[in-house]
């Protein structure tokens, strides 16, 4: 990596902690993008270079995530088979999120700021869109079928990460890849012979 991308890097990381910290000191609301770049001591215009709102950098795995899941070619052709293919990329995007330290800070906040909840809501509606889209357009599956496989990979990405973030407020110490994979399990048994 050349001095060019270690500086970008550390730039990204530098926000997302500012944006972190500010949001566990005074809110979500009271929180601004202004704010977090005098943190980290960049203009605002720089902020926007690497993060399109307060909430991308509060949270930069979901991008990571709606890339990792539109960007997926499966070479299944049921949609069984698709849908077990995108859940197994969600799971190492799931796992990319538990290496980072952040993660139980973010799940702490989903918790503690309703407001932080109901934009990941409007951001899975978006991921469910682009999936379903995608998976259609490439002509896997018919519209029907993509929309439902988006679905359930959505969701099992979000009972995840909320039982993770449940069980972590609680002090429960849980293992979020095994979070995961329960709930892949449960859901496999919600619907058997399917």
């Amino acid at each position: 990596m050349g001095i060019r991308e270690e500086n970008r890097a550390r730039t990204f990381r530098a926000i997302q902690e500012a944006a972190l910290d500010l949001v566990e000191e005074n809110g979500l609301d009271a929180t601004t993008v202004g704010d977090i770049a005098a943190r980290v001591g960049i203009a605002e215009r720089t902020f926007f270079r690497y993060y399109a709102t307060k909430v991308d950098a509060l949270m930069p795995g979901q991008r990571g995530l709606v890339e990792a899941l539109v960007e997926r070619e499966s070479a299944q052709t049921s949609a069984a088979g698709i849908t077990a293919d995108l859940l197994a990329t969600s799971r190492e995007v799931f796992a990319c999120e538990v290496e980072q330290r952040d993660f139980r800070r973010i799940s702490r906040l989903l918790i503690r700021e309703p407001e932080l909840l109901r934009i990941v809501t409007g951001q899975e509606q978006d991921l469910v869109k682009s999936i379903s889209g995608e998976l259609h357009e490439r002509g896997a599956l018919p519209h029907l079928s993509a929309l439902l496989v988006a679905e359930v990979v959505t969701a099992v990405w979000r009972v995840a990460w909320h039982s993770f973030a449940r069980d972590d407020v609680a002090g429960l110490g849980p293992d979020p890849l095994a979070l995961f994979d329960q709930t892949v399990r449960e859901l496999g048994g919600l619907l058997p012979g399917a």
